[in-house]
């Protein structure tokens, strides 16, 4: 039986504010509770609410550790009571409620998932934000016929890079905006039509070729309004994330026009029992791909965990293909 120690080594946050905020600290090893597991952490992966939580506009939900980190991979080294699905020596990838920048983390069974079979155990760390993330709000619910065409905006990120895959693993067009140094790496991911922000509207791509039926978008501001004019009748439009802003200035009627859906989500704040039936549906519908090569891991770097302040500063930066992950 493994022998756990009394404390961990940790990145938290003193106050609010940039990168530099994120030091190393120590805090208890916790404990798994009732239908939890504790995981040795062999990687963490960096996500954009990672950096609103740091700018202290996300806050963690009541009860969850206040430590950044989404999504681990490891070992997992003691189950709680009522905990049955996993056993100690398991190895996983997990979406957490927050505590993943440590060397444990105490994690809901139901939302953890095996390593898929081709992808190695750091890399499988930057699977299990994004890939809930995306198939939740696409193909959880609502059904995507073959061929529709899906617009994905910042094509090169982890949220870009896994709508594009499963876009294209599910017979979508997928058209998706990147800087020009992005655009070879996109269609190898499965993008149909790379659109280098800087120098085409996507608007007018779109249209010409028949308009959107899905776009998700995590850009905000004027891309709100240009999201809509993309659109095809009876479109559906999710929004992610707000990087130019949420607070804009718009004419809704093409959306009664059109028949648009408009909506989006957070995930951290959706009840366990949501996360769980989404790991159900990844590892019956998605992780087998992984192991046949329809899918791939896309990792941007892995930094040592104290370095986590840097991981952010190339998150902001926007250069990053991929995920960036942490090892403590």
């Amino acid at each position: 039986m493994t022998t756990l120690p009394d404390t961990m080594r940790v990145v938290e946050a003193e106050g609010v504010g940039g990168p530099e905020v994120l030091v190393e600290g120590a805090r208890p090893v916790p404990e798994p509770g009732p239908g939890d597991v504790l995981i040795r952490v062999t990687a963490a992966g960096v996500n954009g609410p990672d950096l609103v939580q740091r700018r202290g506009h996300y806050p963690p939900p009541e009860g969850a550790s206040d430590l950044l980190g989404l999504e681990v991979s490891g070992e997992v080294v003691a189950t709680g009571e009522d905990t049955t699905a996993w056993r100690p020596g398991d190895r996983v990838c997990a979406l957490t409620n927050g505590g993943g920048y440590a060397e444990y983390v105490a994690v809901d069974a139901g939302h953890c998932l095996p390593i898929p079979e081709g992808v190695g155990e750091v890399d499988a760390a930057g699977l299990p934000e994004t890939w809930f993330t995306v198939w939740s709000n696409l193909f959880h619910g609502p059904t995507v016929p073959e061929a529709s065409t899906l617009l994905v905006h910042g094509g090169g990120g982890g949220i870009g890079s896994t709508a594009i895959q499963l876009g294209a693993a599910r017979g979508l067009r997928v058209f998706t905006t990147v800087e020009a140094g992005d655009v070879e790496f996109v269609t190898s991911l499965g993008a149909e039509r790379a659109i280098d922000f800087r120098t085409e509207d996507f608007v007018s791509v779109v249209r010409d070729a028949g308009g959107a039926d899905l776009v998700l978008d995590i850009i905000g501001g004027d891309y709100i309004a240009r999201n809509i004019k993309a659109a095809r009748p009876d479109a559906r439009i999710v929004q992610l994330a707000f990087n130019h802003g949420s607070k804009v200035e718009i004419n809704l009627m093409p959306v009664m026009l059109k028949r648009l859906t408009y909506t989006g989500s957070t995930l951290r704040s959706r009840p366990a029992e949501f996360k769980a039936a989404i790991a159900t549906e990844l590892r019956e519908e998605v992780w087998p791909l992984f192991a046949d090569g329809t899918l791939r891991s896309v990792t941007h770097a892995v930094l040592p965990m104290a370095r986590a302040g840097d991981a952010h500063r190339t998150m902001e930066d926007g250069q990053h293909r991929g995920k960036i992950l942490l090892r403590p």
